[in-house]
């Protein structure tokens, strides 16, 4: 009984096992979209890149406004200070930061110039625009929908962005918005400078 019962495995066996486990491990992680180019849901992530976050914009009916890599519309909240996001909690949840996976980007009518980042409360990178922390809207199913639009959920109003880096405070009904905030801005694309309040 000298010998071990690893002594009597055959080598090629030996050398299969981590082989496979990696293998195995690798799958899964594709398996449930842990790439960053996943399209956010409710705990959004990503800004269309796998190798970054990228925000561009879309013409809406209230003005153009910014979105996130694959179109998805995102958000400022008046609440927030400047280079500051005081979203937390359940508001995270309806309201999940778009965040920074790697080289941060413009395209179409977005400007490189405005973007930036802060560090989340808990820890990672949130893309901010003009000095503005950006978040998706979990109640937008699919690319360009603005429903968020003049919400005013926890305390303060939610507004798409504009290239300038205003907020617009008109309805965007041509993409499936509540209009919850149509009376706000009267109706046009009412961007201000200081739109933190």
């Amino acid at each position: 009984m000298g010998k071990s019962f690893l002594a009597l495995v055959p080598a090629p066996v030996k050398l299969g096992v981590p082989v496979a486990a990696g293998l195995l491990a690798a799958a899964c992680g594709s398996a449930y979209g842990t790439s960053a180019g996943s399209a956010p849901a409710s705990g959004g992530t990503s800004g269309g890149s796998s190798t970054g976050t990228v925000i561009g914009t879309h013409a809406g009916s209230g003005g153009t406004f910014l979105t996130d890599g694959s179109g998805r519309a995102v958000y400022l909240w008046v609440k927030d200070g400047m280079n500051k996001s005081t979203c937390t909690g359940a508001c995270v949840s309806a309201w999940p930061p778009v965040m920074d996976h790697g080289k941060l980007t413009a395209s179409g009518g977005a400007k490189a110039s405005n973007l930036g980042t802060i560090v989340r409360p808990g820890g990672g990178k949130q893309v901010t625009y003009d000095g503005h922390a950006l978040y998706y809207f979990a109640g937008d199913s699919s690319a360009a929908q603005t429903s968020g639009q003049g919400s005013d959920s926890f305390g303060a109003k939610w507004w798409l962005v504009a290239p300038a880096g205003t907020q617009i405070t008109a309805a965007d009904t041509a993409t499936g918005s509540s209009g919850s905030g149509s009376s706000a801005g009267g109706g046009t694309n009412s961007s201000s400078s200081s739109s933190w309040g």
